[in-house]
């Protein structure tokens, strides 16, 4: 999937894609632990996608908060401090 695909997509849609592909990546990790892997590389274009759909995500939020009138910087520290409470 091309990045402008990705970017038609609407918030809710992404993220159910994001969670999807997240199980496919545990499944692809798994049959590389059981050598059952046959090409190595999905596990890297899985990735891949996942990181192309998240940074999507993060730029409409972002889109978000500056139309909003949020001060960015504290929009940005309490996400930042979420994700490593994760």
């Amino acid at each position: 999937m091309k990045a402008f695909e990705i970017r038609e997509l609407p918030d809710e849609e992404l993220r159910k894609r994001v969670a999807e592909e997240e199980e496919n990546l545990a499944h692809l990790r798994f049959q590389k632990a059981t050598s059952q892997l046959e090409s190595p590389i999905k596990i890297r274009t899985v990735r891949r996608m996942i990181a192309k759909m998240k940074t999507v995500l993060r730029e409409r939020e972002l889109k978000q908060v500056e139309g909003s009138g949020i001060a960015k910087k504290s929009v940005l520290q309490t996400n930042d401090e979420s994700r490593i409470t994760k």
